[in-house]
């Protein structure tokens, strides 16, 4: 098992890897850094903890689309650009695989903050 200091946010971090995905794992990281990057630009001063879970719903939020996109590929049907807007007192479709990905996004950045708060 490989072992790689990333740096994100300002902050340094040893994270374990598989061998050979060392070059994946920083390229994770550097994504991570430049999501955080661009809170900071618009002027978010938060601790490491919130911006870390910011830039995770980014992505989460990013993943969702593409997985829809994709099962919407795959199933044959057009894509669309934006989601049609539920009518007034309308709830939105929710898909239960996209609520299963969310959730373990969600218990995966608790347990990062958990670690980064760790003494």
């Amino acid at each position: 098992m490989a072992q790689v200091t990333v740096r994100v946010g300002g902050y340094s971090h040893p994270v374990a890897c598989q061998d050979g995905q060392e070059r994946h794992l920083t390229n994770m990281a550097a994504e991570v850094d430049k999501r955080i990057g661009a809170l900071k630009a618009m002027g978010m001063q938060f601790g490491e903890t919130r911006m870390l879970l910011l830039a995770a719903l980014q992505l989460a939020d990013e993943t969702a689309d593409l997985t829809a996109e994709n099962a919407a590929l795959k199933a044959g049907g057009a894509v669309a650009a934006v989601a049609p807007a539920p009518m007034e007192g309308e709830a939105a479709p929710v898909d239960p695989a996209v609520l299963r990905r969310l959730h373990r996004v969600a218990e995966a950045i608790e347990a990062i903050a958990a670690t980064l708060e760790a003494p």
